[in-house]
């Protein structure tokens, strides 16, 4: 009995973190403990910390369909894009510019020393082509230590038509290859008056997905009270119906009614972040239907990273 009580209490994790018996994030198949949770696991679960863009590279990476940002590296031309041809790493343009790939296939643990690895990759060479990891890149720079720091001027594409803004020739593969792409492709709107919120049209359904920064605790406190208060909604039929956890950060998920639009929610997020504000700084504790409203949202968490 004792051995298994200290085995519950050194399993024992915080809120938000990834418990040693659950599966790794990297999709191993294999629990946490026994992968990027071992002692020479590379896991990080905030893999984009310290910079001001954290919240759109969440978002360019786990739901934004088709987007691009500029990047400044240096004195060279470089191209963030959620999804580049072939899920490529980064691709070497015929111009020279380097276009840096955020959904990819491989994770080796740190998202962020992939990204690095692989700019550095394509920024020593000039051939064309696509460049990629193979294995785990191992220690050396990260995103933060070779972009400047500064929020993302992202540009939300309703195809993949700039992927061959560049090409003068275009053969029937690339042509073939580009309109089934651009057909998966949801409906994404970036609002303007509040960081990292997207508006996305899926078929009959719309969504608000909002990448916040705050801590969980503290995040998930406050959504609590503003849902017992009934001061969650964004929208005429708007409900929050629950959030994923990606990067370390909380994504709250609105449905919204068909035809809201992304245009007439300018408004009214910007008013629920003040609301969210105000709530954070909250420091009562938390009534009996707060509680249960808090409960509630726990319980719609999906851990996608």
């Amino acid at each position: 009995m004792a051995k298994r009580s200290r085995t519950k209490a050194r399993d024992r994790v915080t809120e938000g973190e990834v418990g040693p018996r659950e599966p790794c994030p990297c999709g191993s198949g294999k629990r946490y403990k026994a992968c990027h949770g071992s002692a020479g696991g590379a896991f990080v679960a905030r893999p984009f910390a310290g910079l001001a863009a954290e919240r759109d590279l969440v978002a360019l990476r786990e739901f934004v369909p088709s987007a691009t940002a500029p990047l400044t590296v240096g004195d060279r031309s470089v191209l963030l894009g959620s999804l580049l041809p072939a899920a490529a790493p980064a691709m070497v343009r015929e111009s020279g510019e380097v276009w840096l790939g955020m959904q990819v296939r491989h994770f080796f643990g740190d998202p962020s020393r992939d990204l690095g690895a692989v700019l550095e990759k394509a920024l020593a060479t000039d051939e064309e082509g696509i460049v990629g990891l193979v294995d785990p890149p191992g220690p050396g720079a990260r995103l933060q230590d070779l972009v400047a720091d500064q929020p993302l001027d992202v540009t939300v594409h309703r195809d993949f038509e700039w992927w061959l803004g560049d090409v003068t020739e275009r053969d029937e593969a690339m042509v073939e290859a580009l309109e089934q792409a651009s057909g998966a492709v949801a409906p994404t709107t970036r609002l303007s008056s509040v960081v990292a919120a997207y508006w996305v049209g899926a078929g009959s359904k719309e969504h608000l997905r909002w990448v916040l920064p705050e801590d969980e605790t503290a995040l998930l406190d406050a959504l609590a009270r503003l849902h017992a208060a009934g001061d969650d909604s964004i929208a005429d039929d708007s409900k929050l119906v629950g959030m994923f956890r990606a990067h370390g950060l909380l994504t709250p998920v609105w449905d919204l009614a068909p035809g809201t639009g992304a245009e007439a929610l300018e408004g009214p997020v910007a008013a629920l972040r003040e609301r969210l504000d105000r709530a954070l700084a909250t420091r009562t504790t938390l009534t009996s239907q707060e509680r249960a409203a808090r409960s509630m949202l726990a319980n719609q968490q999906v851990t996608l990273r």
